[in-house]
């Protein structure tokens, strides 16, 4: 691994090498310099099976190896940089899950960006779709502040938690299954750890909604078959969420932030991702994004 080093962060003005090595100072780092390291999917399975802290979660699925290709990729982007943010030290690892132990909400996107995670060490922070997420977030009360720019920065989730499906930037935003399958039982780990609080889950499109179902599904929950189809604002609610065996579905499309879901076991729940795609064209607005995210804190 080539590393760069001798850039100061932007917030602490420590130097760092690009990418981070772990447990040197960087502001929120979970892992420590001697964390294990998953260096393939068999290993990510065994280790994260046997983690029983959301910290241990957070510092191992920080440092893995797994998969060849995001580890080349998330680093070379960490060496070479974007013009804007060349001064800059990245962190090029994975994104560990963040935000509280004891969520009412967990929000699921695809993967960190290049640029935005993959420079500043937190899911969502540092590009344009987190500054969508985290604006509606703290309309709704489910974020301190309005904005987020890097690790460190005094931003706080309110009893919500956020994870990628794919803790590393992936070429072109693109993993492939195999890369999401590797990834998968560091989520199952977390949902484990998670379950007992939550309330709601907010996909961040069919990415996310499909990597879900599947999780839930490996948490002995009884899911819908067929399962549901992705669209904006669904919600499906699963009576019996907690335990395995028969439980009633029932779902439903609204473009309200209605009351009809007060108070579920657990409520999955579809939302467009904050991608410039979707906020530029208009598929996504800002309204809409709020009435999913109230929805979700009002569960």
């Amino acid at each position: 691994m080539t590393r760069v080093a001798g850039l100061s962060h932007p917030l602490t003005g420590q130097k760092f090498g690009s990418p981070v090595a772990p447990g040197t100072g960087w502001p929120e780092d979970p892992a420590r310099a001697l964390s294990p390291v998953a260096q393939t999917a068999a290993d990510v399975e065994v280790l994260a099976a046997g983690l029983t802290t959301l910290a241990e979660v957070e510092g191992c699925s920080s440092v893995c190896r797994a998969c060849p290709r995001l580890v080349a990729w998330r680093e070379a982007v960490a060496v070479a940089k974007r013009r804007s943010f060349a001064e800059e030290p990245y962190w090029g690892r994975p994104i560990a899950g963040w935000g509280s132990e004891t969520p009412r909400v967990l929000i699921v996107g695809l993967a960190p960006a290049a640029h935005g995670g993959n420079r500043t060490g937190r899911i969502f922070t540092g590009d344009r779709s987190g500054d969508w997420l985290f604006r509606s977030l703290h309309r709704v009360g489910l974020a301190a502040q309005p904005t987020s720019v890097h690790a460190g920065d005094g931003q706080e989730l309110v009893e919500t938690r956020m994870v990628a499906a794919v803790r590393c930037a992936p070429p072109d935003n693109k993993p492939t299954p195999s890369e999401r399958d590797a990834c998968a039982p560091w989520l199952d780990a977390e949902l484990r750890l998670v379950l007992p609080t939550l309330r709601a889950v907010v996909c961040l499109g069919s990415f996310a909604w499909d990597v879900v179902w599947r999780a839930l599904g490996r948490q002995g929950i009884d899911v819908p078959r067929p399962r549901p189809r992705f669209r904006h604002s669904t919600a499906v609610r699963l009576e019996a969420a907690r335990l395995p065996g028969p439980g009633g579905v029932e779902t439903e499309t609204s473009d309200s932030g209605g009351s009809d879901l007060a108070d579920p076991p657990l409520v999955v729940m579809g939302c467009y991702h904050p991608s410039q795609q979707n906020t530029f064209t208009g598929k996504l607005t800002e309204p809409m994004l709020d009435a999913v995210l109230a929805r979700a804190a009002a569960c």
